[in-house]
């Protein structure tokens, strides 16, 4: 075990920050129970459980840090201390982004009651990737659920919690595999094809962050089953990429329309040109009116809940860690939240 502190840079609220990485209140990864963000991180490819508890105002912040697992070498605690500083964007100045408030009332109504969050990160492009395929033209919660079951059946694990899966932990598996969770086999192939990519050398997913962001986004819509919207959201989610608003997506062009009070919600195209004002900051719009939404839902001020463990494990169909299918299958019960109903975040 390992204790130390992170000083981020001011203003920042961890428990705003984490929301906006976890997404819905079933994220089994990304864990918070009020007080305490948790999350089994690999590292050297181990796994370590870290805990992380925010001390002072958002004013005056002071993260501790407490390790469970492996002990840490200092070359360990540097990348953790590397890899919480990127996923929690604990240095990232948003001075300027405020001071757009200032004469935009709409934009002050939006982000003034989040003051303190910073725009997370997935800790690989390779999950935010496998998070993007996951969502694609699905309900969030049936996105989650699916990486929750992902990662329980592949993730390296402290204890009952589990790391996200790397490629290499997909090398024995499946279409059929990755199947009986819930993936489309379509869905499925484009996931392992990806892995084996990368495993192979052939694909190397973190050298994206060195390409301009038009760049990258060609290379990722190069690759087989990706498109603009998944490419998008990989900009944003797992590159950083603050000014990439993935605009395809039907739950952020409902939140726009909640927020702005347009009577009809608008298409890829209409979403930009309302966006172009907030340039260069118009991913953290996507954050805070994701923001926005829990905290309608009343996501924010609900208790801590167990992920999905038992409630998929007695709904979904076979896997190799769960009982029988459904009635009518599990794919017609997924078949449900699909087209019209599908959002991600």
């Amino acid at each position: 075990m390992a204790v130390f502190t992170m000083k981020p840079l001011p203003p920042f609220r961890l428990d705003l920050t984490v929301w906006v990485l976890r997404r819905l209140p079933i994220n089994g990864m990304d864990r918070w129970d009020g007080a305490t963000y948790r999350r089994v991180l690999l590292l050297d490819d181990v796994p370590v459980e870290v805990a992380v508890v925010q001390r002072g105002s958002a004013g005056a912040p002071q993260l501790t840090v407490t390790t469970k697992g492996s002990r840490l070498s200092r070359a360990t605690r540097e990348a953790l201390i590397l890899t919480l500083d990127t996923m929690l964007g604990l240095n990232i100045d948003l001075h300027s982004f405020s001071r757009l408030a200032e004469n935009d009332p709409r934009l002050a109504g939006l982000i003034d009651p989040f003051i303190g969050i910073k725009p997370p990160r997935l800790p690989s492009v390779f999950e935010a990737l496998v998070n993007g395929i996951a969502c694609r033209r699905l309900s969030l919660q049936v996105g989650i659920h699916l990486l929750n079951r992902l990662s329980r059946a592949y993730g390296l694990a402290v204890g009952e919690h589990h790391a996200f899966l790397r490629p290499i932990d997909l090398a024995s598996a499946a279409p059929s595999h990755l199947g009986k969770l819930g993936f489309s086999i379509r869905k499925a192939q484009v996931i392992l094809d990806i892995a084996k990519s990368v495993v192979e050398g052939s694909l190397d997913l973190e050298a994206l962050a060195s390409m301009d962001t038009a760049a990258a986004q060609d290379r990722l819509i190069d690759l087989n089953g990706i498109g603009r919207w998944t490419a998008q959201y990989v900009l944003l989610r797992g590159l950083g990429r603050m000014d990439v608003f993935p605009a395809d997506d039907v739950g952020s062009q409902n939140k726009m329309q909640h927020w702005l009070q347009h009577k009809q919600r608008s298409n890829f195209d209409h979403m930009h040109r309302i966006l172009a004002i907030w340039r260069p900051y118009r991913g953290l719009i996507h954050c805070y009116l994701l923001l926005n939404h829990q905290s309608r839902m009343g996501f924010h001020e609900q208790a801590p809940t167990q992920p999905d463990r038992a409630k998929t494990r007695c709904t979904w169909g076979k896997c190799p860690r769960s009982g029988s299918a459904p009635p009518g299958g599990l794919m017609l019960w997924i078949k449900r939240f699909t087209t019209s109903s599908w959002h991600t975040a």
